[in-house]
């Protein structure tokens, strides 16, 4: 639920407002670092002996750079740092979109042969769950804001119910429940009272976040940990030493100063929570080895006893 919240609210930063201006610099500049740490990242689980497809995994989750670290850092005090925060917000929101790009590609290495049919069934569904959102927001959603919009608690219960109704209603259609709160955010990024709406769950996804990674830590394998530590250990230093420096030198390509470009590295050189979901998504849906589930810690048993997989 706390992911599903995350991803509901990230989707309402996602207005094509801030990425008007933006566009070129940031398409250029996520595609080459995405393609650079994806190699990093695909290099250190081959040398730790992976699968392509584990690999392949491990690279996808190295290029994400953490969206809420990234905004969490962005100071708004200074004169200088609004142009520092268009460039790394627009990145970091094409970014977002790769990763749920991503989330689309684990259920296709997850079968032995490329489903079409069921992609083909996902990629309908994206764009009719897109636009019958934005025609439902404006024509159901945004009467029923201004008439009530006095009363806090009905639109609270509102914005809950638009969320959690869009990940029911992708899962129906073979997406994601994270997809499906994805696009309901997004629906709501142009609405005038999207910042109210921000502000009233921040507080209920910041608690589902809690238990999200209370228990992943529950589940942590301290036994597994001390055996892929080395590659652990060189993947964490590579992300942390490389990712700034890429960001940094393509941002000075497209004559950025070296102060912004390097602040914009240092700001976005970590990976992201979307790597943990990722992975535990991946996990779920067995597109994972068993050799790669030695890198991963097992969740406490289930009501029959059976063990469920866990990320670690």
């Amino acid at each position: 639920i706390g992911i599903i919240l995350l991803l509901f609210l990230l989707g309402m930063d996602l207005s094509p407002r801030k990425l008007h201006g933006q566009m070129r610099e940031a398409n250029v500049v996520t595609f080459i670092r995405s393609i650079v740490i994806l190699l990093l990242g695909y290099g250190v689980a081959a040398a730790a002996g992976l699968s392509r497809t584990d690999c392949l995994l491990v690279g996808m989750a190295s290029t994400l750079s953490s969206t809420i670290i990234g905004l969490k850092l962005l100071p708004t005090t200074v004169l200088h740092h609004r142009h520092t925060g268009e460039v790394i917000i627009s990145i970091l929101l094409l970014q977002d979109l790769l990763a749920v790009g991503a989330l689309l590609l684990v259920d296709t290495l997850a079968a032995e042969s490329i489903p079409w049919l069921r992609v083909g069934l996902e990629f309908a569904g994206l764009p009719i769950l897109f636009v019958g959102g934005l025609l439902a927001e404006r024509w159901v959603l945004r009467p029923l804001f201004v008439r009530f919009d006095k009363v806090g608690e009905y639109v609270f219960l509102l914005s809950l119910g638009w969320c959690l109704g869009f990940a029911q209603l992708a899962q129906s259609l073979s997406l994601s429940y994270e997809i499906g709160a994805f696009i309901g955010g997004i629906t709501l990024a142009n609405s005038p009272i999207a910042p109210f709406i921000a502000g009233s769950l921040r507080p209920l996804r910041d608690f589902f976040l809690v238990m999200f990674f209370f228990a992943l830590g529950a589940g942590f394998d301290l036994a597994g940990a001390m055996v892929v530590w080395p590659a652990a250990l060189a993947l964490a230093a590579g992300i942390l030493l490389i990712k700034p420096v890429t960001y940094r030198t393509l941002l000075k390509k497209f004559g950025e100063s070296n102060v912004l470009a390097g602040e914009a590295g240092v700001r976005m050189g970590q990976m992201s929570e979307f790597s943990l979901l990722l992975v535990a998504v991946a996990i779920q849906a067995q597109a994972m080895s068993q050799d790669c589930l030695l890198y991963t810690s097992p969740s406490p048993r289930d009501q029959r006893g059976s063990r469920l997989p866990c990320c670690g």
